[in-house]
């Protein structure tokens, strides 16, 4: 679940082994490259984890970060 700050929405994504966690990072890349909204995230093994703001709105968390969000939970389910 989604964690909603201020200043971002943040959350944490599990996976069996790099691999995997790699590969969700691959669907999301080419997600967001689509929606020409990045996030900032990092990967340690197996776990994935991603920050959304809107830089272009003062860092704050906006309908496209939502948007996005949404599409990453979508990748994580099918994953």
């Amino acid at each position: 679940m989604w964690q909603e700050t201020d200043q971002h929405l943040y959350r944490a994504f599990k996976f069996a082994d790099f691999r995997e966690a790699f590969a969700f990072m691959t669907k999301v890349a080419l997600t967001a490259e689509k929606m020409d909204h990045h996030p900032t995230w990092s990967n340690t093994y197996n776990k994935v984890e991603i920050w959304l703001n809107t830089h272009s709105a003062g860092n704050t968390v906006t309908d496209k970060d939502r948007a996005l969000a949404e599409a990453v939970d979508q990748l994580y389910t099918s994953s």
